[in-house]
């Protein structure tokens, strides 16, 4: 049955290591169900509600994937879109969670109309195919950076980031980033010695290495432990379908377009440039670095979209953290529907997934950061028109901490430097567009 459905043996996997990859993106992925939550409470919504909305548009949006495009690719509520969600439209600007529901609702539609009209797939055809090798090691130096911060590594400091002070507070910070740092270590290993499933037993045993730590006094943070305490699964009840509740709420139509728009504006490219990035390190692109059923790869993040504004979470796009489940050996939709059923079962299990401390994950994050960026390789620095521009799009993404301004730096370099060089014949009228909307971001945004 998942032959015929996933058409393993045409791309070279099989049940196993479809399985593995599966589980391994989810457990990277896993912390969303609880950061997730904790963001949007901030906008005054409930954590429980959140949390179920969380794991259920996760779910439809990973299912979606499986089923439509038949790619590992995993979805998820946005990190940075649920942090404009919470502290910017409804803290600074003032709107209710509905309203801000409403307009990544509004948002999620637009998105499946400009998926259906190929709009979003001509965008990713026109991106040049050195500059998505750029934003493939962006998106690892990203990954990384990330996952460094995540292990308590890199802290905040004078030069902005710094290495933490391990003989500091040693057993809470620093004894979590030397766990993270061996987890580290048992990741590589294994996976020089090709053992498969590394990421994920890496992940396991830091975790157990945190247990035993706990339960001997090594490590004095938060419990490790799973807390089965009371789930109400009726609490999806308060925010479902609330996007639509909008009696008594005052809402000015200018500043409703820009919430939308940046919704919008960052999800898409968010998207575009995770599927340019792990596709590309799974050799999933053709020979004019396309992606195959990239359209219904954009409509299920689209579908998925919408489907979480009614359920009451922000923004779900595709995550980067699929390259985790890549870098397993997952090849197809099987690896998908596999993480998608475990969100599922995430609102039942959800005590184990969030007890799990992002240390143990962290090393996961970091690992997968060095095998996209062996992408770089492939650039050809020959050509410095194209080079230069694919080399501010991979520095950007982790010093802005932001694909989508990785993306944007690159198209707009990009065009400017190969129209003054003389080279202006190469570039696409969709690249001109993109550089002038990219622009249009930056001065109104």
């Amino acid at each position: 049955m998942f032959e015929k459905m996933f058409k393993l043996k045409e791309n070279n996997t099989t049940v196993r290591t479809e399985v593995v990859a599966g589980l391994t993106t989810f457990m990277t992925m896993a912390y969303i169900l609880a950061l997730n939550p904790s963001i949007l409470s901030a906008a005054g919504m409930d954590p429980q509600a959140v949390l179920m909305a969380t794991a259920l548009a996760s779910f439809i949006g990973t299912i979606a994937m499986a089923l439509l495009a038949n790619y590992p690719f995993a979805l998820a509520p946005g990190l940075g879109l649920n942090a404009y969600f919470a502290y910017t439209v409804c803290g600074s600007m003032g709107y209710s969670w509905k309203v801000a529901l409403f307009a990544v609702f509004v948002e999620g539609i637009i998105f499946i109309i400009l998926s259906l009209t190929n709009v979003r797939e001509a965008i990713f055809n026109a991106i040049p195919a050195q500059l998505k090798k750029g934003v493939s090691v962006g998106i690892g130096l990203f990954v990384a950076f990330i996952g460094l911060q995540d292990a308590g590594i890199i802290v905040d400091g004078a030069t902005l980031v710094t290495v933490v002070d391990f003989t500091a507070d040693f057993r809470t910070t620093g004894i979590s980033a030397l766990l993270a740092l061996i987890g580290l270590l048992i990741i590589a290993i294994l996976y020089v010695k090709k053992v498969k499933g590394s990421i994920l037993i890496g992940i396991v045993a830091t975790w157990v290495l945190g247990i035993i730590c706990q339960l001997t006094g090594l490590y004095q943070g938060a419990s490790m432990l799973p807390s089965w305490s009371t789930f109400d699964l009726g609490a999806l009840g308060k925010t479902f379908g609330q996007c639509f509740n909008l009696s008594g709420e005052t809402i000015n139509i200018l500043d409703f377009v820009v919430i939308m728009f940046a919704f919008l504006f960052v999800d898409m490219f968010d998207t575009l440039g995770t599927l340019i990035g792990v596709a590309n390190k799974a050799n999933m692109l053709d020979k004019d670095g396309k992606l195959p059923r990239i359209k219904q790869a954009l409509l299920a993040d689209a579908v998925a979209t919408s489907a979480g504004a009614v359920l009451g979470t922000s923004t779900t796009t595709t995550f980067v953290e699929s390259s985790s489940g890549v870098a397993e050996g997952g090849r197809t939709g099987l690896s998908s529907l596999v993480t998608g059923v475990l969100f599922l079962l995430a609102i039942f299990l959800s005590p184990i997934f969030i007890a799990i401390p992002s240390f143990a994950i962290a090393p996961a994050l970091v690992f997968v950061g060095f095998l996209m960026i062996s992408a770089v390789v492939d650039i050809d620095f020959s050509d410095l028109t194209e080079a230069v521009p694919a080399y501010l799009c991979l520095l950007c993404m982790p010093l802005m901490y932001s694909i989508s301004d990785g993306i944007a730096f690159g198209v707009i370099s990009y065009v400017i430097i190969n129209v003054f060089c003389g080279k202006a014949k190469k570039i696409t009228p969709l690249m001109y567009i993109l550089a002038v909307l990219f622009v249009l971001k930056y001065i109104f945004l």
